[in-house]
């Protein structure tokens, strides 16, 4: 009896023994496998698609920007008209750029317009006497100094209104037709004369003015020479009409500043050369 008890008492204990250890390996081999795959699935989406993304999509998007200033004149800025021009963004500046591609905005006018004291041809003082202070205190030192050269230099005309660009323009082109006007007289806005740093000049006789027979005169011959040490170049020089647009105008100088001017025509180079601006067609 003791016996069977004893057998008894020990079968129930490695019984009870076997089914614990069951029990404890059950949870652990369903449950950490299960939670590992769950986890790992949203890491790895996380991880491989969004910060790829974020990183690739970003500089490219950054990169585009940055091109465009280096393609464009220092004095320009990108906001365009319908008709595919370049509105300038600092119409004020000594060096604006302005020509076929690059327009002032129409309700521009500058703000320190003056009359220079030198002679023109005609006597009214109307607003074509008038330049941009800096242009005319440049302007009366380079009359003088031309003077002194036995050169007597005459305004023709310096600025123009928007307006009175616009009137002008369409006359010409009611003259010449459209396409021929273009060659020698700019569209409103795209004129140089509105900057009020630009001026056409001839001999203090008024002959030749604004016509090619002034190419060749001694009064062009000395601005050639000149025009640079005053801070002017000459905006339109032959040779250069296919960068510039325009047909050549020994008549018609431009401010720039004297270092800029100087320069310039050591570099023999036009001001969309200079600014490395597109050149201008046709």
């Amino acid at each position: 009896m003791n016996k069977m008890t004893t057998y008894s008492l020990a079968l129930l204990v490695v019984l009870s023994i076997l089914a614990g250890c069951g029990k404890e390996e059950a949870v652990p081999s369903t449950s950490p496998a299960a939670s590992a795959t769950t986890t790992a699935t949203p890491n790895t989406a996380t991880s491989t698609t969004s910060p790829v993304t974020t990183a690739t999509a970003s500089p490219q998007t950054s990169a585009k920007p940055v091109q465009n200033p280096s393609a464009s004149p220092k004095a320009s800025s990108t906001p365009s008209k319908s008709d595919g021009l370049q509105v300038i963004a600092k119409p004020e500046s000594v060096t604006v750029l302005v020509n076929k591609q690059f327009s002032l905005p129409s309700s521009y006018e500058p703000t320190d317009l003056v009359y220079p004291d030198i002679p023109f041809t005609f006597a009214e003082k109307i607003e074509k006497r008038k330049m941009r202070s800096v242009a005319a205190e440049a302007i009366e030192k380079l009359v003088a100094g031309a003077k002194k050269d036995g050169i007597n230099i005459a305004g023709v005309s310096a600025y123009r209104s928007y307006a009175t660009q616009k009137s002008l323009f369409q006359r010409y082109v009611q003259k010449d037709g459209e396409e021929k006007a273009k060659m020698y007289s700019a569209v409103p806005g795209t004129s140089e004369h509105e900057t009020g740093l630009a001026i056409d000049v001839s001999g203090s006789d008024g002959k030749c003015a604004a016509e090619d027979c002034f190419g060749g005169t001694k009064e062009a011959n000395w601005l050639e020479k000149h025009v640079q040490e005053y801070g002017f170049v000459i905006r339109y020089p032959k040779g250069k009409e296919k960068i510039t647009g325009y047909q050549y105008e020994p008549w018609h100088i431009r401010y720039v500043g004297v270092d800029t001017a100087k320069d310039m025509v050591a570099k023999k180079m036009t001001m969309e050369e200079y600014y490395n601006a597109v050149p201008v067609s046709k």
